[in-house]
């Protein structure tokens, strides 16, 4: 983790601008086109839930911007970010399970459903929900969603996590589209930066084999 120095950084306008609004962030759904990422799990018989975890584990990562937070009012920069999900339980209540990022989609498959599994069985580990390096993830799979509303606590704009929904995929002619929600602090990072996020996911969904 390192400090960004302000006075140097190139958006210090737009983080001045928007750090002290009352609801800093923004959100955007639009949709991926999920059919290579469905196939090659359907193929190798893996989860379609912890792939689309780590393709956007993966993008975040490889996006500075996605791995910027606020820490009692400075900036500072993590040098890899990891994700926690809700995962639902079987009474429809959910838990907050935590994803490591991992090298390789082998690894941080092998891993998440190590997670998985010890969720069944009723090992939960300590959530990470409230670390700073995190992303917050949810799956909203019965509704292919088109916007989303997050709930807030009020604090989230002195800290500045990221949170993203994948929701419910449907046919479109011979593709699978996902509709998915990337909500961000406008004071850390700008539309680019989301456009930049779907375009890397993108390109990692269609790269697989």
């Amino acid at each position: 983790m390192k400090e960004i120095n302000i006075e140097n950084w190139n958006r210090k306008n737009q983080f001045e601008f928007f750090k002290n609004y009352e609801d800093p962030f923004f959100n955007v759904t639009a949709t991926l086109d999920v059919t290579n990422l469905y196939n090659h799990c359907k193929k190798n018989n893996l989860s379609f839930f912890l792939a689309g975890l780590y393709t956007a584990n993966q993008a975040m990562n490889s996006i500075p911007a996605f791995r910027l937070r606020l820490k009692e009012g400075k900036i500072v920069q993590f040098d890899k970010v990891h994700i926690d999900s809700t995962v639902l339980n079987e009474d429809n209540t959910f838990s907050f399970c935590h994803f490591e990022t991992a090298p390789t989609f082998l690894e941080f498959m092998q891993n998440g459903e190590k997670v998985l599994f010890d969720h069944k069985n009723g090992i939960v580990e300590n959530s990470h929900v409230y670390d700073l390096d995190v992303a917050h993830s949810t799956t909203i799979p019965w509704i292919s969603i088109t916007s989303i509303k997050h709930a807030r606590n009020g604090n989230e704009k002195n800290i500045g996590i990221p949170k993203i929904v994948f929701g419910k995929y449907y046919q479109e002619n011979d593709q699978k589209i996902m509709p998915f929600s990337v909500e961000v602090h406008h004071a850390l990072m700008d539309g680019i930066h989301v456009g930049l996020l779907f375009q890397k996911m993108q390109e990692f969904i269609n790269e697989l084999e």
